[in-house]
């Protein structure tokens, strides 16, 4: 990317990923303060100090085991494999184009790794049209070198999407220095390269799935050009042995000037060739898209390994494109698409106009398109959106399968439609596997809006909101699935009606649609207790019923609910969706060890040793002296900071419960840590 793209405050935005700690390490600190993203420089730091909230640090001298964060950092969520369902429209198609993003989630510096107290985030849903999410960010007065935060790199992988870490070396006019490009790839004696292993195994430690490579520091010749070559080679090579992967992006050519081609050439090519897969810098056109596309099929290798770049930071969905270049109607398509910076849709919108469902209603046109229904996309809209020309992805392929519709941000924190917080928060982390079409509405009379909603929630912060007239029946896809039909298996349906009176039906099918874009062959099971006899459950004004798939077998393809209103208008919510064997499910074992690894008067850092089994997340709790439960907050992680606390009247020790969460959302008995204040 030239300077002329690049804003100062781009150069400062980023956030940090991670995987899984070794059971044996634990995080150190001296005291309870804060964990952030990390981010690092190839080894010399700038000269003079750091600014407020900034830690220089050298990757050189990085050591899993001296790393006070890790434990917060590290992702938990191994990478899902996913399928492809029939596209939902004519025009979406699989195995051409695929589509990446370059996203700064946050600031390089104070990061922090597991959520904060704010809804105004960019929470990215719409994970089904991606193939590759870049962290972006890096600055000449922070640091360079960004991994990944937990929070994103767990929910990127429960959706089946690889997040790669960033490695941006930045043009002379903002403040970078050729010593770091040259750093970065300086061999040892051995002849090795010394930082592409360290690159590897922060990815290992942290859980990502490799690096973003971004050289855009002026001034090298022939020989620095010769040396990134040899680096990225070797970084590859490395990086695949442990399955993770490179991307490089147009800009540091082969005789190392810096030299952005907007196309696959001679001056590029050695560099595709030892990567993964290749950012196309932005001055591509349709001529040069097609002869990279051409180029590429002669090294033997996919043309949609290459990645157009399309810059939407400043405009969004309003961006022009030349659609046709990338993405022609009649014939294949010619590459991939590169999104650079499309948390756009959180972005332009005023300080008072971000609240959760502003946000997502920009990110569903970014994403979905005009119309809001990726199975009737507006032909006259400019914007051709990812769901217009690309399938869709799901990962729900097992049983047990539950997900309560969280986004990973709310405006509360609620538990069985109750809120246990009152306070806004983000954690992408704690965010559901989520429909993959949004919102697909199949109705011969008007659409209901259907959307994500945050005024209420079973639990977490959100559920899925159908407000309109229905006028005829109404039925809303809600998941593509995979998933194996026993002679037990249930489905439970929690849903509550805010107006009007609906008759609610389950809507499954066990084969595919005919063709795309046509409805799925829906068998429809009544979920009203009236006029079934299921059981069901009602708590604090929401109804979970079990609905039993008899007669049915195979593999369970498609999930969605037909709405019928007896009364309208209709304001109706769906708060959780369950796939499971028949009777009451195991509770998941408790995680162990809960201790204080440091505190700090009402700042604390707890850890755990990690309960046995799948676990979902977890959630912590103060026990309090009258015996009540006050929530602190949840993680995938096995450790967690608070901060703020305080005695209560007489109270003589700060107590706390962690306890572990099933995919069923069940709960384990509780491990219990108590310290003095």
């Amino acid at each position: 990317m030239h300077p002329t793209r690049r804003t100062v405050l781009i150069a400062a935005g980023a956030t940090a990923l991670t995987p899984a700690l070794p059971a044996a390490a634990a995080p150190r600190a001296a005291a309870a303060t804060p964990p952030y993203a990390s981010y690092w420089y190839p080894d010399t730091l700038p000269a003079g100090s750091p600014g407020p909230g900034i830690t220089w640090r050298g990757l050189k001298s990085w050591r899993a085991a001296d790393d006070p964060d890790l434990a917060f950092n590290a992702a938990t969520v191994p990478l899902a494999p996913r399928f492809t369902p029939t596209p939902a429209n004519s025009t979406a198609r699989s195995g051409q184009a695929r589509v990446q993003a370059l996203v700064s989630f946050g600031p390089t510096s104070s990061n922090p790794s597991q959520g904060s107290a704010t809804a105004d985030t960019y929470a990215l849903t719409h994970w089904a049209y991606l193939d590759e999410l870049v962290f972006w960010g890096g600055s000449a007065g922070e640091g360079l070198i960004l991994a990944p935060n937990a929070p994103i790199v767990d929910a990127a992988h429960r959706h089946g999407v690889p997040v790669l870490g960033n490695i941006f070396l930045p043009p002379a006019a903002y403040g970078g220095q050729l010593q770091w490009t040259r750093e970065l790839v300086q061999k040892d004696a051995a002849g090795r390269y010394p930082l592409a292993a360290r690159l590897v195994a922060v990815a290992a430690a942290y859980g990502f799935d490799g690096w973003f490579v971004n050289a855009e520091t002026g001034g090298g010749n022939t020989a620095l050009g010769t040396a990134m070559l040899g680096f990225v080679k070797e970084l590859k090579a490395l990086a695949a042995a442990r399955g993770q992967r490179v991307t490089w992006y147009d800009a540091m050519t082969v005789n190392g000037t810096v030299s952005w081609q907007g196309a696959l050439n001679s001056q590029n090519q050695a560099f595709f060739q030892a990567a993964d897969d290749m950012f196309v810098d932005f001055r591509w056109s349709a001529a040069t898209l097609a002869s990279s596309g051409t180029r590429a099929d002669r090294m033997g290798r996919s043309r949609y390994e290459l990645w157009a770049g399309v810059d939407v930071e400043s405009n969004g969905s309003g961006t022009y494109v030349d659609w046709d270049a990338i993405l022609p109607a009649g014939t294949s398509h010619v590459t991939s698409i590169g999104f650079y910076r499309p948390e756009w849709t959180r972005n332009h919108l005023p300080a008072d106009r971000r609240a959760p469902e502003d946000f997502h209603a920009a990110d569903d046109r970014f994403w979905t398109g005009r119309s809001l229904d990726p199975a009737r996309p507006d032909p006259g809209d400019p914007w051709r959106a990812p769901a217009v020309s690309v399938a869709d992805r799901s990962t729900v392929t097992s049983v047990p399968f539950a997900s309560v519709f969280n986004t990973g941000h709310g405006l509360r924190w609620y538990e069985e439609g109750v809120v246990a917080s009152p306070t806004p928060w983000s954690h992408l982390g704690l965010q559901d596997r989520l429909p993959s079409r949004r919102w697909v509405v199949r109705t011969a009379g008007e659409r209901p809006a259907v959307s994500f909603d945050f005024a209420d929630a079973w639990r977490g912060g959100s559920s899925v909101l159908v407000a309109g007239e229905l006028d005829q029946p109404a039925v809303l896809d809600v998941y593509a699935t995979r998933l194996p039909i026993g002679v037990n298996t249930v489905v439970d349906l929690t849903f509550r009606g805010d107006a009007g009176e609906v008759n609610v039906e389950l809507a499954v099918a066990t084969a595919e649609p005919r063709t795309p874009g046509t409805a799925p062959p829906y068998t429809y099971l009544a979920v009203n207790p009236v006029d079934n006899g299921n059981p069901v459950r009602s708590v604090n004004g929401w109804q979970t019923v079990t609905v039993p798939l008899t007669g049915l077998s195979g593999t369970l393809r498609t999930l969605g609910v037909r709405l019928t209103a007896a009364q309208g208008p209709v304001r109706w919510r769906l708060g959780g969706l369950a796939v499971r064997p028949d009777g009451t499910p195991p509770a998941p074992a408790a995680p162990s060890g809960a201790r204080v690894t440091a505190a700090d008067g009402g700042d604390f850092r707890l850890a755990w040793t990690p309960a046995p089994g799948a676990v979902r997340q977890y959630t912590l709790h103060r026990l309090l002296p009258d015996g009540t439960r006050r929530f602190l907050g949840a993680t995938g992680q096995r450790a967690y900071h608070v901060a703020g606390l305080g005695p209560e009247q007489g109270e003589s020790a700060a107590r706390f419960e962690v306890r572990a969460v099933g995919e069923l959302y069940n709960a384990s008995s509780p491990a219990t840590v108590t310290h003095p204040w």
